[in-house]
């Protein structure tokens, strides 16, 4: 487990993100994002002793580990902002749909547009009239926010 947490870690501590999840190939980020669909990595974590039975707990769980081990020390560079970490203990490190939306579009969106179906029109015409394409893609909302469009499917549950 501690090696797993040192590996979520390296992108914090080499300042790139200021959570782990945040960076695009974390592990936690993906659990976050995709709610570890098709079971694609283990969610024993190296867990040991008493295992809580239910995935999204064990991956709390591990969440809390990584952010306990992101609050130390370290010679090897940057840690986890104090801020930071007492806001995810008052959430008890459990992970809210604001989270998961966060990861998720995060993943889905590199060079995307979320934003009001105008905006996301807008942003999508003027993008096609600059390359010299006629548009083929209209805004599609997103599942469990009201007004929140894009032109990639976000339809995962929240």
């Amino acid at each position: 487990m501690n090696l797993l947490a040192y590996v979520d870690l390296n992108p914090v501590r080499a300042g790139i993100v200021k959570r782990p999840e945040e960076y695009r190939w974390c592990s936690l980020g993906y659990h976050l994002q995709t709610d570890n669909k098709d079971r694609f990595l283990s969610t024993d974590f190296g867990l040991t002793g008493t295992i809580p039975k239910s995935q999204k707990e064990r991956v709390r769980y591990y969440r809390q580990f990584v952010y306990e081990q992101g609050s130390m020390e370290s010679a090897k560079g940057a840690r986890l902002d104090a801020d930071i970490i007492d806001s995810e203990k008052k959430k008890g490190f459990q992970i809210g749909k604001l989270d998961r939306f966060r990861n998720r579009t995060r993943y889905f969106t590199d060079s995307g547009i979320i934003g009001t179906k105008g905006f996301v029109l807008r942003c999508y015409e003027l993008a096609m009239a600059a390359v010299g394409q006629e548009r083929e893609k209209r805004p599609v909302a997103v599942a469990g926010l009201p007004g929140v469009y894009s032109l990639k499917r976000l339809s995962e549950k929240l």
